[in-house]
Parts: structure tokens; sequence; C-alpha cells
């Protein structure tokens, strides 16, 4: 092994929400001359996601090599043993990230990764992070630095934004790559042995416009971004990885699986008693208040970051609506879908308002699964839902979700409390699906390669073996060794394994729900006690 070879750098590019069919169609066709070339000459295949195949989930297990039950995250929001919520962050990942163990190291714009971790190089954190103004960058004055070199650049947009306004979309979107691509290659020019730099923006744009020539467009600028990346990775000696935490695709219909849980009796709405009672004769509902606000012009996200917290908690309970946070009976109710299609048995010993038993769990999943896969659309009479067992996903933590409820092609899963358990997305034209996508270019890299069963917790070791550098006992992908040249060092080197300890308090801790950092404004959970967001 010559010096080159054991100071070997990774440039990783990440990019939220890729369908490998829909993007090696396009490259066939000669629409992406960059993302052909990788296919052509380098290694590619799909990328299994994890499940549920969500952001949150997915990219803490490609930084870290391991499943949601040792890096803790299984949604956005924490469950706590009170059914209140809070923000995930990244003080909440429970094992080391690549740019951990690796230095220097450059990470943007990376989902959960707020607030900014004091690591041996730069991090601007991305997805989730609730403003600019304290932890978003390390060191700190990287902030200042970012507003002088590219005054435009942006964390992120919300489609949610754009719903009445869909056809601004894709431009909005276009200047936030841009500025992004600007601050990149700004940031590629500087020292780095791991670079770590995240686009979310096709997974923005598919949410909202599932159409072929818009989604093309923008594709063609991500690939002018990846033509970059590919000249820094050549230029630096380093091997090239482009990974998405999941794929994408088309819906036709919600389903609201908390509404099939009360149909099935294992589920209670509160009732409208007393003054729910009366709000919800006279047509008062979380609905509707906001629907008002939203008419008279109220900018209801600043509405929610003035009012206190036990006032908003108060409004949430006592307006009826939707939620499964605040019009839910936990003490009459066994079982209930967090987010994301995270299946909780609310159990005695875990929750606070339990009411099975133990040894009960296993037989009441086995009931809800039989449940769930019974479902079907009413219009086709085809199954809707697969289920898996907790168990087998998240075997190391006894606080991880029981069942996973997840939806087959064309169909999105809600939590919400639906009056019926399916609905039109309407605006919501598209969502996760669980296959990304994977590439790679470089020294150690074979033309014409494909990853065999590839996942998202295969990424790290395989960036960390290519790098020459210990992969951790604890993950639980492996390195993808048949994308190594044979004549490469990759190929030729054992891999090496160290035990690595992970940080923070560790999965499955409970809690009351409380956020850690009395700094994050939790803006969106919030919203969420009025029914704004699920």
């Amino acid at each position: 092994m010559n010096e080159g070879d054991a100071r070997r750098r990774a440039l990783v590019l990440g990019l939220d929400g890729v369908p490998w069919e829909r993007l090696r169609a396009w490259a066939a066709a000669g629409e992406l001359p960059n993302v052909a070339a990788l296919i052509d000459e380098g290694a590619a295949g799909p990328l299994a996601s994890t499940q549920p195949a969500n952001t949150a989930l997915a990219w803490p297990s490609i930084a870290t090599g391991v499943r949601p039950d040792k890096h803790g995250i299984y949604a956005f929001y924490k469950l706590g043993t009170n059914y209140r919520h809070r923000v995930n962050t990244g003080e909440d990942v429970a094992q080391p990230a690549l740019w951990e163990l690796v230095s220097p190291s450059t990470v943007v714009n990376m989902p959960m990764t707020y607030p900014a971790s004091s690591i041996d190089g730069r991090m601007v954190t991305g997805m989730m992070t609730p403003n600019r103004d304290e932890g978003f960058t390390h060191p700190p004055e990287l902030a200042a630095t970012i507003v002088d070199r590219v005054p435009d650049y942006e964390i992120g947009l919300d489609w949610n934004e754009y719903r009445d306004r869909p056809g601004e979309f894709p431009d909005a979107l276009a200047s936030l790559v841009a500025a992004r691509r600007e601050l990149m290659n700004d940031f590629l020019a500087d020292d780095w042995r791991l670079f770590f730099f995240v686009y979310t923006a096709p997974d923005r744009l598919q949410h909202l416009l599932w159409d072929e020539e818009i989604l093309l467009d923008h594709y063609k600028q991500l690939d002018a971004v990846l033509g970059d990346a590919r000249e820094a990775a050549a230029d630096n000696d380093a091997n090239l990885f482009v990974v998405s935490d999941h794929g994408f695709g088309p819906i036709e219909k919600n389903v609201h699986v908390n509404r099939v849980l009360a149909d099935a009796g294992y589920l209670t709405p509160k009732s409208d008693t007393g003054t729910r009672s009366t709000l919800s004769r006279i047509g008062l509902t979380k609905e509707h208040v906001l629907g008002a606000l939203d008419r008279f012009d109220i900018d209801v996200d600043e509405l929610a970051t003035r009012l206190p917290d036990a006032l908003v908690d108060r409004l949430a309970t006592g307006i009826p609506g939707e939620n499964v946070r605040y019009d839910v009976a936990y003490d009459e109710t066994t079982a209930f879908v967090h987010a994301q299609g995270t299946l909780y048995v609310n159990d005695t010993e875990r929750f606070e308002q339990g009411i099975v038993p133990p040894g009960r769990i296993d037989a009441l999943k086995a009931e809800l699964t039989d449940t769930f896969t019974r479902v079907r659309d009413p219009d086709t009479d085809e199954r809707v839902l697969d289920v898996h067992d907790g168990d087998e996903l998240f075997p190391t933590d006894d606080a991880a979700p029981d069942l996973v409820v997840e939806p087959r092609e064309g169909y999105y899963v809600k939590p919400s409390l639906s009056e019926t358990v399916f609905s039109d997305p309407g605006s919501h034209a598209a969502d996760h699906r669980p296959e990304g996508i994977f590439l790679a270019e470089g020294p150690d890299i074979a033309a014409g390669a494909t990853p065999t069963d590839a996942s998202v917790f295969d990424v790290a070791p395989t960036v960390l073996h290519s790098m020459s550098t210990a992969v951790p006992t604890s993950v639980d992908g492996r390195v993808l060794d048949e994308l190594f040249a044979p004549d490469s060092s990759a190929a030729d080197r054992s891999i090496e394994t160290v035990d690595i300890t992970g940080s923070g308090d560790g999965p499955g801790d409970g809690g009351d729900g409380g956020s850690t950092d009395e700094d994050f404004s939790d803006v969106e959970e919030r919203l969420r006690g009025l029914g704004y967001v699920e």
C-alpha cells in the first residue's frame, strides 16, 4: 500500500428520494450524461432503504451503518412514555457517524445533524434545523462565512408552502440548488478527507409535482452537480459515492391506519363530551380553526411560536380533530400508529396509560398484522398494506416500535384519525418507495460493477474501507467488496474492524418527550398539536 492509498479520500453525494428505475431510464435515454457515465464506467444499482423508508431513519443509517434500533431514530419525532412528542435531533443519534471516524471531514445539509457536532472539520446542518442563529454550523463562525460567500444559501424549502401555487416551486427549488452547488464547489476547494454533501431538493419536488418534464429538468440540474462532484473526486484521487435514502413513486390514495385500528376496536377516539361535544356540534374543529386563520391571512407558524406550550396543549386537547396525539383515549386503546407507520402496542410497562399486559403483546401483534393485511382498496380489491414485526427489524431495542405498517405501491400511510380509511391525497402527488440508488466511481471502483443486495446500512462500512479506515464492529451493513477493482488497494486490503462505544444515551430511553435543548424552537411540533401537520 502506498502513502496515497493510506490517505484515500471519499466524496459522498447524497440525493434525497431518487428512484433507481427512473434515473436509469433517463440515463439510458441520454438525458443525464454524468449519471450514464457512472453506470457505464463505475458501479451502479438499487439501494434498499430502511423499513419504513423514511428520511429520519435512513440518513442516520447511511451515516452510521447501523439499524434504527442501534442509532435510536424511528421517526422525526421521539415518542415519550406519556405519548408526548419531541423532535429528534443529531444528539439523539446514538452511534458514531462517518465524519466522527475520519478527519478532516466536511458535512453539509445532512438531515438529522442539528445541532452541529464539534467534529474535526466543518459541518453545516440540514433538515430539521430550526433556524440559523445557533447550532447551524461548526465552527460557529462558519455561518457568517456562508452568508458572505453564498448569500442565497437556504437550508431547504417546504413543499407544503407551494400547495396553492405549485407552478412557482420548480424555479424556487432550482435557485436553492444553484446556491447549494455554489457552496459545494466553494467547500470542495478547501482541505478535506471525507466530503459528505446532501441535496434534499428531489424529494421536495417529487412530493408536489410528479410530472415527467418537470422532474427531468430538475434531474438535469442535479446531473450537472454530479459532474462537478466527479471532477472534484478525480482531482483529489478520491472515490465518489452517490446515494439516496429511499426511492419515490406516485400515490393515488391515503390509507388512514389509525382509522383501521379504530374501526377494528383497537383504538378508541376521545368522545365528544363537555366542551368538545359543543364545539363538535357547531362544526368547530382543528381543521376549521386553521382554515379560518388562513382566510384572515394570519401566519399560523408565527402564532404558534408566540403561544405558550401549555396553551397550545389546552387548545389542541379541547378542540375536536383527527390528531393521534390529542384525540385518542389512550386509557381505552390497545395499539396506535405514532408516525411514519410505526405502531406501538399500548402496554402497561412502556406507557403511562398502558392497558395491555406484556404477556398479551405477541398475540395482539398477530391480530393486528392480520387486521392490516386484510385492508383492501374498495375500487380494486387489492391489498394495500404490508406489515413487519418490530422484533425482527429492531432486535436490540426493547423500546422499538412493535410493528411497522408500510404502504404498497400507489398508497400513502397517514396516522391521522380520519373518518374514513381511504382519502384522496390532493396535492400530495408522490411519496417514498423502498428502492433508492447507489453509484460509485474512482480509483478503487471496478467499471461495470453492480452491488449485490445493497442497503443503506452498507454505505458507511464501504466508504470507510475504501479510505483504509477500520469499520466499527457495531455496523449492521457490510463492505460492498464486489465493487472494488481486482487490482485496487481496497480489494487487496483486508477489512479492519474496531470496537467503538456509541455516543449519547442510546435508543429507547423513553422519557417524557421533553426537548433536550431549550433553544430548539420546535415550531413544527407545536403546529402538530393544532393539526397543522401530522
